[in-house]
Protein backbone atom coordinates (compact mmCIF):
# COMPACT_ATOMS: atom_id res chain seq x y z
CA UNK A 1 0.00 0.00 0.00
CA UNK A 2 3.01 2.78 1.14
CA UNK A 3 4.34 1.77 -2.70
CA UNK A 4 0.87 2.35 -4.21
CA UNK A 5 0.60 5.74 -2.00
CA UNK A 6 3.75 6.83 -4.24
CA UNK A 7 3.08 5.15 -7.56
CA UNK A 8 0.01 6.51 -7.81
CA UNK A 9 1.25 10.23 -7.62
CA UNK A 10 4.32 9.62 -9.64
CA UNK A 11 1.47 8.23 -12.57
CA UNK A 12 -0.86 10.85 -11.99
CA UNK A 13 -1.22 12.77 -15.69
CA UNK A 14 -0.63 16.89 -15.62
CA UNK A 15 0.35 16.80 -11.68
CA UNK A 16 2.80 19.44 -11.61
CA UNK A 17 0.26 21.77 -13.65
CA UNK A 18 -2.44 20.59 -10.86
CA UNK A 19 0.09 21.40 -7.75
CA UNK A 20 1.47 24.62 -9.38
CA UNK A 21 -2.50 25.81 -9.58
CA UNK A 22 -3.06 24.69 -6.20
CA UNK A 23 -0.31 26.29 -4.81
CA UNK A 24 -1.45 29.45 -6.43
CA UNK A 25 -4.68 29.28 -5.30
CA UNK A 26 -3.43 28.76 -2.12
CA UNK A 27 -1.19 31.84 -1.77
CA UNK A 28 -3.10 34.28 -2.86
CA UNK A 29 -6.12 33.30 -0.43
CA UNK A 30 -3.66 33.36 2.60
CA UNK A 31 -3.45 37.38 1.57
CA UNK A 32 -6.69 38.41 0.02
CA UNK A 33 -9.25 39.47 2.77
CA UNK A 34 -6.10 41.99 4.00
CA UNK A 35 -5.64 45.25 2.82
CA UNK A 36 -2.14 45.06 2.17
CA UNK A 37 -2.85 41.74 0.03
CA UNK A 38 0.83 39.77 -0.86
CA UNK A 39 2.63 42.31 0.88
CA UNK A 40 2.01 40.50 4.13
CA UNK A 41 4.27 37.78 2.97
CA UNK A 42 7.47 40.13 2.37
CA UNK A 43 6.47 42.45 5.32
CA UNK A 44 5.86 39.59 8.05
CA UNK A 45 9.62 38.12 8.12
CA UNK A 46 10.89 41.71 7.83
CA UNK A 47 8.53 42.78 10.97
CA UNK A 48 9.85 39.82 12.96
CA UNK A 49 13.02 40.44 12.29
CA UNK A 50 12.57 44.10 13.52
CA UNK A 51 11.34 43.07 16.80
CA UNK A 52 14.05 40.40 17.20
CA UNK A 53 16.94 42.81 16.17
CA UNK A 54 15.69 45.26 18.65
CA UNK A 55 15.94 42.80 21.81
CA UNK A 56 19.13 40.80 20.79
CA UNK A 57 21.34 43.45 19.25
CA UNK A 58 20.28 46.47 21.24
CA UNK A 59 19.10 45.23 24.52
CA UNK A 60 21.15 42.10 24.98
CA UNK A 61 23.88 43.45 23.06
CA UNK A 62 24.71 40.38 20.90
CA UNK A 63 28.11 40.82 18.83
CA UNK A 64 27.00 38.39 16.21
CA UNK A 65 28.66 40.47 12.96
CA UNK A 66 26.01 41.07 10.24
CA UNK A 67 23.34 40.49 12.70
CA UNK A 68 20.36 41.43 10.65
CA UNK A 69 21.16 39.20 7.92
CA UNK A 70 22.28 36.65 10.37
CA UNK A 71 18.70 36.77 11.93
CA UNK A 72 17.30 37.22 8.39
CA UNK A 73 18.13 33.53 6.86
CA UNK A 74 17.84 31.87 9.85
CA UNK A 75 13.56 33.14 10.61
CA UNK A 76 12.65 32.38 6.96
CA UNK A 77 14.12 29.02 7.51
CA UNK A 78 12.51 28.63 10.55
CA UNK A 79 9.14 30.38 9.43
CA UNK A 80 8.78 27.72 6.42
CA UNK A 81 9.03 24.90 8.67
CA UNK A 82 6.60 26.14 11.06
CA UNK A 83 3.95 27.45 8.67
CA UNK A 84 4.48 23.99 6.70
CA UNK A 85 4.14 22.22 9.69
CA UNK A 86 1.38 23.47 11.84
CA UNK A 87 -0.68 24.99 8.70
CA UNK A 88 -1.04 21.29 7.61
CA UNK A 89 -2.00 19.30 11.17
CA UNK A 90 -5.75 19.46 9.73
CA UNK A 91 -5.10 19.55 6.38
CA UNK A 92 -7.32 15.74 5.73
CA UNK A 93 -10.00 17.61 7.74
CA UNK A 94 -9.79 21.33 6.02
CA UNK A 95 -9.00 19.84 2.44
CA UNK A 96 -10.99 16.39 2.79
CA UNK A 97 -13.51 17.68 -0.36
CA UNK A 98 -10.19 17.66 -2.65
CA UNK A 99 -9.61 14.25 -2.39
CA UNK A 100 -12.86 12.80 -1.75
CA UNK A 101 -14.97 14.31 -4.50
CA UNK A 102 -11.50 14.27 -7.20
CA UNK A 103 -9.29 12.13 -8.14
CA UNK A 104 -6.76 13.53 -6.43
CA UNK A 105 -3.71 12.00 -4.54
CA UNK A 106 -3.66 12.76 -0.38
CA UNK A 107 0.08 13.14 -1.26
CA UNK A 108 -0.62 15.69 -3.83
CA UNK A 109 -2.87 17.94 -0.90
CA UNK A 110 0.68 18.12 1.32
CA UNK A 111 3.24 18.97 -1.39
CA UNK A 112 0.71 21.44 -3.28
CA UNK A 113 0.17 23.18 -0.02
CA UNK A 114 4.48 23.31 0.79
CA UNK A 115 4.94 24.59 -2.78
CA UNK A 116 2.42 27.40 -1.65
CA UNK A 117 4.50 28.15 1.49
CA UNK A 118 7.53 27.67 -1.07
CA UNK A 119 6.64 30.85 -3.03
CA UNK A 120 6.67 33.39 0.02
CA UNK A 121 10.24 31.69 1.01
CA UNK A 122 10.89 32.72 -2.65
CA UNK A 123 10.24 35.72 -2.06
CA UNK A 124 11.99 36.14 0.74
CA UNK A 125 15.44 34.67 0.09
CA UNK A 126 15.88 37.03 -2.99
CA UNK A 127 15.02 39.56 -0.21
CA UNK A 128 17.67 38.23 2.13
CA UNK A 129 20.22 37.88 -1.03
CA UNK A 130 19.29 41.86 -1.91
CA UNK A 131 19.66 42.74 1.42
CA UNK A 132 22.76 40.92 2.48
CA UNK A 133 24.81 41.71 -0.85
CA UNK A 134 24.26 45.52 -1.32
CA UNK A 135 23.49 46.57 1.94
CA UNK A 136 24.94 44.94 4.60
CA UNK A 137 28.66 46.20 5.25
CA UNK A 138 30.04 43.55 6.16
CA UNK A 139 28.77 41.48 3.23
CA UNK A 140 31.64 39.49 0.65
CA UNK A 141 29.20 39.84 -2.15
CA UNK A 142 27.87 37.06 -4.41
CA UNK A 143 29.95 33.88 -4.96
CA UNK A 144 29.32 30.38 -6.40
CA UNK A 145 28.15 28.77 -3.19
CA UNK A 146 24.68 30.34 -3.25
CA UNK A 147 24.27 27.05 -5.27
CA UNK A 148 24.54 25.03 -2.17
CA UNK A 149 20.72 26.82 -1.51
CA UNK A 150 19.22 24.33 -3.56
CA UNK A 151 20.30 21.29 -2.00
CA UNK A 152 19.48 22.75 1.79
CA UNK A 153 15.92 24.08 0.25
CA UNK A 154 15.30 20.85 -0.52
CA UNK A 155 16.24 19.12 2.39
CA UNK A 156 14.40 21.52 4.33
CA UNK A 157 11.04 20.59 1.83
CA UNK A 158 11.68 17.00 2.58
CA UNK A 159 11.54 17.26 6.14
CA UNK A 160 8.84 19.94 6.54
CA UNK A 161 7.05 17.18 4.29
CA UNK A 162 7.73 14.17 6.59
CA UNK A 163 6.56 16.26 9.41
CA UNK A 164 3.67 17.37 8.15
CA UNK A 165 2.69 13.99 7.04
CA UNK A 166 3.20 12.58 10.48
CA UNK A 167 1.20 15.20 12.45
CA UNK A 168 -1.77 15.69 9.96
CA UNK A 169 -2.17 11.70 10.44
CA UNK A 170 -1.73 11.68 14.26
CA UNK A 171 -4.70 14.54 14.05
CA UNK A 172 -7.26 11.72 12.63
CA UNK A 173 -6.51 9.96 16.14
CA UNK A 174 -5.54 12.51 18.20
CA UNK A 175 -6.47 16.33 18.19
CA UNK A 176 -4.52 17.08 20.94
CA UNK A 177 -1.39 16.99 18.47
CA UNK A 178 -1.81 20.40 17.11
CA UNK A 179 -1.83 22.14 20.64
CA UNK A 180 1.37 19.76 21.55
CA UNK A 181 3.39 20.64 18.38
CA UNK A 182 2.79 24.69 19.08
CA UNK A 183 4.07 24.00 22.51
CA UNK A 184 6.82 22.01 21.26
CA UNK A 185 8.16 24.64 18.32
CA UNK A 186 8.01 27.33 20.81
CA UNK A 187 10.09 25.32 22.73
CA UNK A 188 12.88 24.35 19.47
CA UNK A 189 12.47 28.10 18.33
CA UNK A 190 14.70 28.67 21.58
CA UNK A 191 16.93 25.79 20.95
CA UNK A 192 17.52 26.32 17.15
CA UNK A 193 20.68 28.77 16.40
CA UNK A 194 18.86 31.63 15.02
CA UNK A 195 19.91 34.32 17.53
CA UNK A 196 22.86 33.11 19.02
CA UNK A 197 26.09 32.75 16.54
CA UNK A 198 27.07 29.03 16.14
CA UNK A 199 29.82 29.13 19.19
CA UNK A 200 27.24 30.14 21.79
CA UNK A 201 24.55 27.45 20.49
CA UNK A 202 27.96 24.80 20.62
CA UNK A 203 29.08 25.63 23.86
CA UNK A 204 25.54 25.89 25.90
CA UNK A 205 24.34 22.38 23.74
CA UNK A 206 26.68 20.53 22.89
CA UNK A 207 26.45 18.06 19.69
CA UNK A 208 22.65 19.50 19.62
CA UNK A 209 23.28 20.55 16.11
CA UNK A 210 23.21 16.80 15.06
CA UNK A 211 20.11 16.12 17.23
CA UNK A 212 18.13 19.17 15.50
CA UNK A 213 17.67 18.92 11.53
CA UNK A 214 16.55 22.49 11.51
CA UNK A 215 19.64 23.58 13.56
CA UNK A 216 22.03 22.05 10.60
CA UNK A 217 19.63 23.29 8.15
CA UNK A 218 20.25 26.90 9.53
CA UNK A 219 23.77 26.36 10.05
CA UNK A 220 24.96 25.20 6.38
CA UNK A 221 22.62 28.23 4.90
CA UNK A 222 24.47 30.61 6.90
CA UNK A 223 27.80 29.12 5.92
CA UNK A 224 27.31 28.82 2.37
CA UNK A 225 25.49 31.80 2.12
CA UNK A 226 26.63 34.55 4.45
CA UNK A 227 30.26 33.02 4.94
CA UNK A 228 30.99 32.13 1.49
CA UNK A 229 32.11 28.55 2.38
CA UNK A 230 31.04 25.08 1.62
CA UNK A 231 28.55 23.50 3.96
CA UNK A 232 29.62 21.28 7.37
CA UNK A 233 29.42 17.87 4.91
CA UNK A 234 28.60 15.62 7.60
CA UNK A 235 26.20 17.87 9.08
CA UNK A 236 24.11 17.79 6.06
CA UNK A 237 24.41 14.12 5.39
CA UNK A 238 22.72 13.56 8.87
CA UNK A 239 19.72 16.38 7.85
CA UNK A 240 19.49 14.42 4.57
CA UNK A 241 18.75 11.33 6.68
CA UNK A 242 16.34 12.66 9.56
CA UNK A 243 14.29 14.09 6.41
CA UNK A 244 13.98 10.82 4.56
CA UNK A 245 13.83 8.99 7.64
CA UNK A 246 10.22 11.24 8.44
CA UNK A 247 9.45 10.98 4.97
CA UNK A 248 9.35 7.49 5.29
CA UNK A 249 7.70 8.11 8.42
CA UNK A 250 4.90 9.78 7.91
CA UNK A 251 4.11 8.05 4.67
CA UNK A 252 3.12 4.77 6.76
CA UNK A 253 1.59 7.03 8.57
CA UNK A 254 -0.49 8.27 5.57
CA UNK A 255 -1.16 4.43 4.30
CA UNK A 256 -2.38 3.83 7.89
CA UNK A 257 -4.46 6.37 9.18
CA UNK A 258 -4.51 8.50 6.16
CA UNK A 259 -7.31 5.97 4.66
CA UNK A 260 -9.69 6.82 8.06
CA UNK A 261 -9.50 10.31 7.59
CA UNK A 262 -13.09 10.99 6.25
CA UNK A 263 -15.05 8.91 8.35
CA UNK A 264 -13.07 10.13 11.80
CA UNK A 265 -12.52 14.09 11.18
Amino acid sequence: MLLKIVKDWVSSSNKLERLWLLAKIEFKLRYYENKLGLLWALLKPIMDIGIYYVVFKTVLKSDVPAFASFLFIGLIIWNFFVESTTGTTQILNTKKYLYEYSNMNKLEIYVSTLFSNSIGFFFNFVMFLLFYNFLEKESGGVSAHILWAIPLFLNLFILSLGVSLILSNLYVVAKDISQIWQVFTSFLFFLSPIFYSLKVFKEALPSFDYGNPIAGIIINARRVLMQQTYPDYELLIWDFVYAIFLLFLGLIALNKLGSKAAEKL
